[in-house]
């Protein structure tokens, strides 16, 4: 049988060149999550910020970032994919010139800010040209799974370029760094990406973005502080906050004709589904995150670059999952591909539960298997949710998959972080607090203590971590056993339809540009 994917028209030469230049923006905008990890020490050193200073070095990129996905995803529908990469191409180079030369905590905290408006504007415009520039089913599919894993890569990639820039040059260095990326893409996508948007938008509805801000933030802020400082009002309130309005915003979007998020995108079976799966892998992802870099470090004594070069061995497998994973989809119902993935990152959860406090090699097969598993959902989610889109709507399904991205991410720093803690915690409860807390502040009492007492308080805090970290892996691996079976429930004998050429934007230089390019 001829479906609508055997007869779209396949990328050439010039659209996998187009999407190669893409990856660039998706590689920087994924370095800049962790890129920090090894600059903090320098920055303190050099600009002297409070502790409540130095968190927001940290956070206000993130909270930036997830704030404004959905304004941003919408956004680049209505005035253009390629015009708003342009545009957040530019940001994020001179926020990065800014964050480079700071002179002050607040100076870099603002920077750091732009670079999370800058990313907000990159993330979904650059999946949102790649289901633009790939209508044939396979090469989608295909250009999908390097894109999961360039975005994966990406966040490991960034803590280990860090580390070797530090080792040259002044801490400024890892934000610099961006600079000629974004004067190399500001170059090229004029000359090799098309510009595509939605040729009747509507209006565009203001109120939905402090609305949709006032929904994320909240949330993303209290499962953050949940994971760190454990269920304190505070946060509960944040979370009851951020849910609230999310509700009044899901209300708007579902009365309003001229909507941030069409409901249009919900109309195609699987699109809402897919967005869940998308949430509950990044919740896999980042709460195994959680513990293997603590793990490598506190439990196994590594110093941060060597950590972080360690924790790169995992993409190994990561590379491979993916294509493999995109190919099996085209052979089989990718409900059982999707069930399949769920089931071997579950795999890998169950080897982290058996790790012990010397078992390097255990802990980075246990992640490479899980992270193998979860890139194939990702990947293959995205390709979902992005065909089932409307061509003119790829922009806004591209944010709401960066939003569950996100959500999923501080969720499963939360939750399992506050399981692995409750555990570590009660294995402790005669320790003084210092060590009871965390097991940073075991591995700092401990060298104060020194000799034979020093060394006892820190082979019992690393039992207790190891011990807290099992109980969270093996929560993992009931939620994604159950999203096993949710995947092939659900989305069995769903097809990924081949997306309908893009409408191009208007104008005589686009419409010159579009003759050229095809």
């Amino acid at each position: 049988m001829t479906t609508p994917a055997a007869t779209a028209r396949r990328a050439g030469r010039r659209e996998w060149t187009a999407f190669t230049v893409l990856l660039l923006p998706l590689l920087l905008v994924s370095m800049d999550v962790s890129v920090l990890y090894f600059a903090i020490p320098a920055i303190t050193d050099q600009l002297d910020p409070s502790s409540t200073q130095q968190l927001w070095i940290f956070d206000s990129y993130a909270f930036a970032l997830s704030g404004l996905l959905i304004t941003m995803g919408s956004l680049g529908d209505r005035i253009g994919r390629r015009k708003l990469l342009l545009i957040g191409a530019t940001a994020f180079g001179l926020a990065s010139i800014g964050a480079g030369c700071a002179t002050s905590a607040e100076m870099l905290i603002a920077a750091r800010v732009l670079l999370g408006i800058g990313g907000a504007t990159l993330m979904p415009s650059t999946l949102a040209l790649v289901r633009n520039l790939f209508q044939d089913d396979k090469q989608r599919g295909q250009a999908i799974a390097i894109w999961s894993g360039a975005m994966t890569g990406g966040i490991a990639l960034g803590s280990v370029l860090s580390g070797v820039m530090l080792n040259h040059f002044y801490w400024g260095s890892v934000f610099l760094i961006n600079v000629p990326a974004m004067l190399l893409l500001l170059l090229l996508v004029p000359a090799l990406v098309p510009e595509f948007k939605d040729p009747a938008p509507g209006r565009f509805d203001l109120l939905s973005v402090p609305l949709s801000m006032a929904a994320v933030l909240p949330v993303v802020y209290g499962l953050k502080e949940i994971a760190a400082e454990g269920c304190e009002p505070l946060y509960l309130g944040c979370l009851a906050v951020g849910l609230a309005f999310g509700y009044v915003f899901v209300r708007r979007q579902r009365t309003r004709d001229d909507a941030m998020v069409s409901r249009a995108l919900f109309r195609a079976r699987g699109f809402g589904a897919g967005i869940g799966l998308n949430t509950v892998a990044a919740f896999a992802m980042m709460g195994s995150a959680y513990f293997t870099t603590q793990y490598l470090q506190s439990v196994l004594g590594m110093g941060t670059l060597e950590a972080a070069l360690w924790s790169l061995a995992p993409s190994v497998l990561v590379v491979a999952a993916a294509p493999v994973g995109a190919a099996l989809a085209r052979k089989v119902d990718r409900a059982y591909v999707l069930a399949g993935g769920f089931a071997l990152a579950a795999a890998g959860f169950v080897l982290v539960s058996l790790v012990g406090t010397d078992s390097l090699w255990l802990i980075l097969t246990g992640a490479g298997v899980l992270a193998a598993g979860i890139v194939t959902v990702l990947s293959l989610v995205s390709d979902m949710a992005l065909a089932s889109a409307p061509a003119e709507k790829a922009g806004s399904a591209a944010s709401l998959l960066e939003t569950g991205t996100e959500f999923g991410g501080a969720l499963g720093m939360a939750v399992l972080g506050s399981l692995g803690t409750a555990v570590y915690r009660a294995d402790l409860a005669g320790a003084e607090p210092a060590v009871r807390e965390t097991l940073g502040g075991a591995v700092a009492t401990a060298h104060h203590i020194g000799g034979p007492a020093g060394e006892q308080v820190l082979a019992l805090a690393r039992e207790a971590f190891v011990h807290g970290m099992q109980y969270a892996a093996w929560g993992g691996t009931a939620l994604l056993l159950g999203a096993a079976v949710l995947a092939a429930a659900l989305m069995r004998g769903i097809e990924a339809p081949a997306p309908p050429a893009a409408e191009p934007a208007t104008g005589p230089e686009v419409r010159a540009h579009e003759a050229t390019y095809h």
